[in-house]
């Protein structure tokens, strides 16, 4: 049988037939297409996301700081603080004042809600040793003065600070207020004073 006689017997059924047999095609070419894409898919190699084991920030990770405090309390030592944290929970660290504490000279000179550096040192008085202290070379002075005579800006008072050139009761309130001190220089990094009166004062002072 050639071909022209093959189209003459299909012929007539395909004139009848004509639009199932189009739409029938058309759905055998979709559904091949669909297997084509679904098959590479299944065969594509798949994405690999590797995430930091590291700590975001703004997460629970926390930095601390080190702390001295001495003098009048129930166990003076160095302790590891939470970084923020402030005079208060120091004192809470060493389990509170000694009962020899000097709690009025607490109450008047130390800033409680100050908050503390790292490396920062606190020493509580005891009772009557505000006063008066006796040096190791044997001279007597106040508490507020080192070894060397140079005003401690940690624990002067108002008073003390007042007679240093250049810093006025308010000035003397603010390096109080500032409290605590590591180091002289952070007078000019808390901006507690101005660069002309820190000049002035800086082999006056000392932190201890």
């Amino acid at each position: 049988m050639d071909f022209e006689a093959i189209f003459a017997q299909w012929l007539p059924l395909f004139r009848k037939y004509w639009l199932p047999l189009i739409l029938g095609l058309a759905g055998l070419l979709f559904f091949s297409y669909g297997l084509i894409v679904l098959f590479g898919s299944f065969s594509k190699p798949q994405d690999i996301t590797f995430k930091s084991a590291s700590t975001p920030s703004g997460s629970n990770s926390q930095s601390f700081i080190q702390v001295d405090i001495e003098g009048a309390v129930i166990s003076p030592g160095v302790y590891k603080l939470a970084s923020g944290s402030i005079i208060q929970d120091a004192l809470v660290a060493s389990k509170g004042l000694a009962a020899n504490a000097d709690r009025d000279w607490v109450a008047k000179n130390l800033n409680l809600a100050s908050k503390l550096s790292d490396g920062a040192k606190i020493y509580i008085p005891k009772i009557g040793e505000a006063g008066q202290v006796t040096n190791p070379n044997g001279q007597t002075s106040s508490l507020n003065d080192s070894i060397s005579g140079l005003i401690n800006i940690n624990t002067a008072s108002s008073q003390a600070l007042d007679s240093l050139p250049g810093v006025g009761p308010a000035t003397a309130t603010k390096i109080i207020n500032g409290r605590p001190y590591s180091s002289i220089d952070e007078l000019m990094d808390k901006q507690i004073v101005s660069g002309k009166v820190f000049d002035e004062i800086k082999n006056k002072i000392a932190v201890y």
